[in-house]
């Protein structure tokens, strides 16, 4: 039984592969008649939006729920949430505050696994922001892809997917919230070059794209004066833009905090 817990889940042909596939309007109901449990320990408008959408455009009948309906590790066992899911659903999808939790829910192998977000990964989203790129510029045509902030589950999640199509990045960050070596043994092994700085003008130089996420994640909210203050010179503002290249174009995951990360310009 296979799972997506992160990006490099899949290989390279088949990442070419699913983004081939989303860019179709019309695709077979391969849910047809099925259910897909949706569990959201940490909300989201957009998650939730976009996965029961594309659930029903593939026949099936999503199922949001919430995390007091299943009390993961206090009612029941991670484990056993998966089983109990698996004799209603054929896929479980979701979005928790702990990676090793999602693990834990596919070491049971009792149902296919899918990781709308954790504090390690978001492989969704990096499929959402490749797709883009392709529509926006087209993934052939991109030297670089620069991020800048915090070096977090959003960036990984991208980083990976890039060099898994060989794609070249960079990251700037202040000192403590960049790359650990792992994470940059981990992406130059899939044969991406990764520009690690802490200059966010040499991060975006010859960057077709630069990308940035909030400073403070949800579950961070203790650590938010100190992180506003490390992050400051890390804004992408019209001046940051005019050191990547004229056709570059701006992306964020959303929602964004205007007026930290981003300028409303």
């Amino acid at each position: 039984m296979r799972h997506f817990l992160e990006i490099d889940d899949l290989t390279p042909e088949e990442l070419h592969l699913v983004l081939e596939l989303s860019s179709k309007t019309t695709l077979p109901a391969i849910l047809d008649g099925q259910g897909v449990a949706l569990i959201f320990e940490k909300p989201s408008g957009r998650t939730r939006n976009s996965m029961e959408m594309a659930t029903v455009q593939l026949g099936g009948h999503p199922m949001y729920i919430k995390p007091e309906e299943l009390g993961i590790d206090s009612r029941e066992t991670a484990e056993d949430v998966a089983r109990v899911m698996a004799g209603y659903h054929c896929v479980m999808a979701a979005r928790v505050f702990d990676h090793s939790r999602l693990e834990r829910m596919a070491a049971a192998d009792a149902i296919p696994i899918v990781n709308l977000l954790s504090d390690q990964a978001h492989p969704m989203q990096a499929l959402a922001d490749l797709l883009t790129i392709e529509e926006e510029i087209g993934l052939a045509q991109v030297k670089r892809v620069a991020y800048v902030g915090d070096a977090n589950n959003v960036w990984r999640s991208l980083a990976l997917g890039c060099a898994m199509l060989g794609i070249d990045t960079s990251v700037a960050s202040p000192a403590g919230h960049g790359p650990t070596p792992i994470d940059i043994d981990r992406i130059r092994s899939l044969g991406g070059a990764l520009l690690v700085t802490d200059d966010p003008q040499e991060a975006v130089t010859e960057s077709d794209v630069v990308y940035t996420d909030v400073w403070t994640s949800m579950g961070q909210e203790n650590e938010k004066s100190d992180r506003l203050d490390a992050f400051a010179p890390f804004t992408v503002n019209s001046d940051l833009m005019s050191s990547a290249p004229a056709e570059a174009i701006f992306m964020h995951c959303l929602p964004a905090h205007r007026g930290e990360e981003v300028t409303n310009e």
